[in-house]
């Protein structure tokens, strides 16, 4: 285990995380949750506000965090199809 991830109390599930893009804070936050049996994050959840209500540079940069191709030519209803889309795909 590497010394700065010393606190991650599931390794497989931070990785699979990580590998589906998500940051560094929530992959361990999550995977910890996950470790924890008084915890159940599964149930918790759907309070970001929908892709509709985000400005297309949110959009855009979440798209950028994601790797997600051709971005930089997209509207802001393409952003929000290739997030959806990219999500269901991993």
């Amino acid at each position: 285990m590497a010394a700065d991830r010393t606190s991650i109390k599931d390794e497989d599930t931070y990785d699979a995380l990580r590998e589906d893009g998500y940051s560094k804070q929530s992959a361990a936050r999550i995977a910890n949750a996950q470790a924890n049996d008084d915890m159940d994050p599964s149930t918790k959840g759907g309070k970001a506000s929908p892709y509709e209500e985000w400005t297309k540079d949110a959009l855009y940069d979440r798209a950028q965090e994601l790797e997600v191709e051709g971005r930089s030519d997209m509207t802001k209803d393409e952003l929000i199809d290739a997030l959806r889309n990219q999500r269901s795909a991993a």
